[in-house]
């Protein structure tokens, strides 16, 4: 009994496991056709799996996924109840990075903005606490609270998040822990941190509380250097931020000024000549404003009257234009550059509208001109887009193109099914066209050499008796044109008139682009004319026995029978026999049977 038992149960295993076979053998077939012909579908549904392999419950448990979490909770709030997750085990359960990305981390760019609040409060206010009486000993501990506070950011910065600083050698990202930290300890960013963190502090207890002991805490400057080249990168309108940063640094010059004004006129007596401050009204405000009016070169101010003022006075005169003209001569720079593209499109234009009047273009072709241009320009913020990434590597080109147009060629329906690094050779042969209003994309008897792709704006069918008939107005994403891509024997030609309906942006795919690609890739050349060719069966064209014209010939017709052949076989017919020219008529019979 045991033996038959197992006999049996051997059967049954052997055959479930070929019809697993026969079933994984069917499907293997049929994805290698829909592969090779993306028309053929599949009726079929998945193979299910066996009732045998499902894993059974055992008594008096329940399945896994049946299984009530005990880690759920839930939040109920007016009628309804959320699931959540409590916020102390959220921030248990999250790790610091091991190593950072000082390049693409968003939570090192903010962190570096932390660092430099930090920093601007040392470099703002350390002045302004020696200059001027505002800390005083019943407000100190604010003052020092925040130091302290600085003091730690900076400490943090040190300790964390410098040591784990992603850095590259030899070409290879470096992320172990111990090379991160040897990397930064060699590095002169840990000699200036290290040097802005003296504890000078400690000096407090024998010369009092002086701001001026604070000063190496102005040394963290890498890291404000560092913030404005992430932050840039990372901004869409740069320019805006360094107009506002070229700004803060003439505002800074004018506040360290102000604060040397207040401790000149501390120095020689508040009020004791007309040209010192006399002590009245706001001091900060005071002294700044003869601050803005001595580095501006304003003039207007009280002569000095003693050798100090005048010393003073001349370096501040000197400092003044020397500062000023950088600072004009930064902020035109930083405006230039914003402006490039917009001066690189207006010299275009007028170098365009130049060469028609020269040549005296009609008013009409020259508005058309005119209203390419200012469309283009509005729309796409540059004339030519291939202009903008010629700079970039292929690689880098196939990315961006990858994300900008696979979506809509992937699904065009000649190219699905064939290889996928032949459509993304073919996206780095699009090229981008703009069409005004009304203006023809192609016409009716043209001979096809390009495939268009709508990017945006619509494009209307003509034909009729008239040829002047709306048949369709195809939207972004359509496609036409792409059977004359294949089309042999002098090309495919247009059986209507499509006209841009509004600002079209086509891209545009040539005919020599694709033949260039495809002698790479022989087996999607293959499928792409049995695709055209079932197309152009679809269509119901005219089709000329002599392949005339209104046939666009995917697959050239086979050679007849050459009239030589045909006289040896009628001369073998003629004398008969089994001999040579008998095999020889055979031969002719079965190539002839073939041949049709």
């Amino acid at each position: 009994r045991v033996g038959s038992a197992t006999s049996l149960s051997s059967a049954i295993i052997n055959t479930r496991l070929q019809e697993l076979v026969r079933l994984f053998k069917e499907r293997t077939e049929k994805v290698k056709e829909k592969l090779i012909d993306s028309d053929v579908t599949s009726d079929d549904e998945s193979p299910v799996a066996s009732p045998a392999a499902a894993p059974m419950p055992a008594p008096g448990r329940e399945l896994e996924g049946d299984k009530p979490s005990g880690d759920d909770h839930y939040c109920e709030m007016l009628c309804c109840t959320f699931k959540y997750r409590p916020w102390l085990d959220r921030l248990k359960s999250h790790q610091f990075p091991s190593s950072i990305d000082p390049l693409t981390n968003l939570m090192y760019v903010l962190w570096l903005f932390f660092v430099v609040m930090a920093w601007n409060w040392n470099c703002w206010l350390i002045p302004v606490r020696w200059a001027f009486p505002y800390q005083t000993p019943a407000n100190i501990h604010y003052w020092l609270l925040v130091d302290y506070l600085c003091d730690l950011i900076y400490l943090l910065d040190i300790l964390i998040f410098q040591t784990r600083l992603q850095f590259v050698q030899g070409g290879d990202i470096i992320t172990d822990k111990k090379a991160m930290k040897e990397n930064y300890l060699r590095s002169q960013r840990f000699k200036m941190d290290v040097l802005c963190l003296l504890p000078l502090d400690f000096f407090y207890f024998k010369v009092g509380v002086n701001p001026l002991l604070r000063f190496p805490r102005c040394l963290k400057y890498l890291a404000f250097f560092e913030f404005n080249n992430r932050l840039e990168a990372i901004l869409t309108k740069a320019y805006i931020y360094r107009v506002i940063r070229t700004t803060a640094y003439l505002l800074y010059s004018l506040h360290v000024n102000s604060c040397l004004y207040y401790w000149a006129s501390a120095y020689e007596g508040l009020g004791s000549t007309t040209w010192v401050y006399d002590g009245e009204g706001n001091s900060y405000i005071r002294c700044y404003y003869w601050a803005v009016k001595t580095l501006i070169t304003i003039g207007g101010l009280p002569d000095p009257k003693t050798l100090f003022e005048i010393v003073f006075q001349l370096l501040n005169y000197f400092t003044g234009v020397f500062a000023f003209s950088v600072m004009i001569g930064q902020m035109r720079d930083v405006v230039g550059a914003a402006t490039a593209g917009q001066t690189y499109y207006r010299s275009c234009m007028d170098s365009t509208i130049k060469y028609m009047n020269f040549y005296k273009i009609p008013r009409a072709v020259q508005n058309r001109v005119k209203t390419w241009y200012e469309y283009t320009w509005h729309s796409q913020g540059m004339l030519d887009e291939s202009e903008l990434l010629v700079q970039l590597p292929d690689k880098m080109r196939l990315d961006i193109a990858i994300d900008v147009n696979y979506n809509i060629v992937s699904k065009v329906a000649l190219f699905q099914g064939c290889d996928r690094q032949m459509i993304f050779d073919m996206l780095k042969r699009l090229r981008s066209v703009v069409y005004l209003p009304n203006d023809y994309v192609c016409k009716k008897g043209e001979i096809g050499r390009e495939m268009y792709i709508i990017q945006a704006g619509q494009v209307q069918v003509l034909g009729g008796a008239d040829g002047k008939s709306v048949l369709v107005t195809l939207k972004a994403g359509s496609v036409f044109g792409e059977i004359s891509l294949l089309a042999a024997g002098g090309g495919n030609r247009r059986t209507a008139n499509v006209v841009a309906h509004g600002f079209a942006n086509l891209f545009i795919l040539e005919k020599k682009d694709l033949n260039e690609i495809l002698v790479h890739y022989p087996e999607s050349q293959k499928l792409l004319r049995k695709k055209a060719k079932k197309m152009l069966r679809s269509n119901n064209k005219p089709k000329d026995e002599k392949g005339g014209p209104g046939d666009a010939l995917i697959i050239p017709p086979k050679a007849g029978t050459p009239k030589l052949f045909k006289a040896a076989l009628a001369a073998s017919e003629a004398v008969g026999g089994k001999g040579p020219r008998g095999r020889l008529r055979w031969r002719l019979k079965e190539l002839k049977a073939m041949q049709e």
